[in-house]
């Protein structure tokens, strides 16, 4: 696993993800369906209960076991508080993967999600070896645009129709950030840190 849990702000901490944190993720989705509406996929409901949630962790986890995703949350205590996720791993000459977020609507404007992102960033150059990370929001998502453009990411165009959310295929502006200029053979050679503090791997190979 990629780093221990690391403080952003106060005692809010980023860790990945774990199954334990089920139950808190449900009440997280539960404390913030409305404010989530307007830009997630429809959940059924499901997706609200605690086997939801432990079938999503899972799920989540097999990924990042196979090297295709990184899924962590904000934690203050118990209380999660949001999540990043960086999905769509790809090595070999592409070194690219996708990030999406949220942050919990009691704790946005704090500076939660620009500190995540640049986390992020730093983990996936300095330890899987990327090239690049790719984001996308929906048009009037300026909040989370800020968010983007802040920790370095460029407006790279605009896609019709890209996603469906919130019951309709809606348009997306599509971002990059470029995290170095090494060639695939040039990644760096380093080991991680798993939770437990057992040297692990890096995801950097192939």
């Amino acid at each position: 696993m990629i780093s221990p849990p690391v403080t952003v702000i106060d005692e809010i901490s980023l860790r990945l993800v774990t199954l334990a944190d089920a139950e808190a993720l449900r009440q997280a989705y539960l404390r913030n369906r409305e404010h989530l509406l307007p830009w997630d996929p429809d959940r059924d409901e499901y997706f609200y209960t605690l086997d939801g949630q432990a079938d999503r962790v899972r799920g989540l986890l097999v990924q990042q076991d196979s090297g295709r995703a990184l899924p962590w949350v904000f934690a203050d205590g118990d209380r999660i508080v949001g999540t990043m996720t960086l999905s769509n791993i790809v090595l070999g000459p592409f070194r690219s993967a996708s990030l999406g977020y949220w942050i919990d609507a009691d704790y946005s404007g704090r500076g939660l999600a620009t500190r995540g992102v640049e986390f992020v960033c730093r983990t996936a150059d300095e330890h899987l070896g990327l090239h690049r990370i790719e984001a996308s929001t929906l048009i009037d998502n300026v909040r989370s645009q800020r968010v983007l453009t802040a920790c370095g990411f460029r407006l790279i165009g605009t896609a019709p129709d890209y996603l469906h959310i919130n019951g309709a295929w809606r348009e997306n502006r599509l971002f990059q950030r470029i995290l170095n200029e090494r060639g695939p053979g040039d990644v760096p050679r380093r080991p991680t840190v798993s939770v437990n503090g057992a040297v692990s791997p890096d995801l950097s190979e192939g």
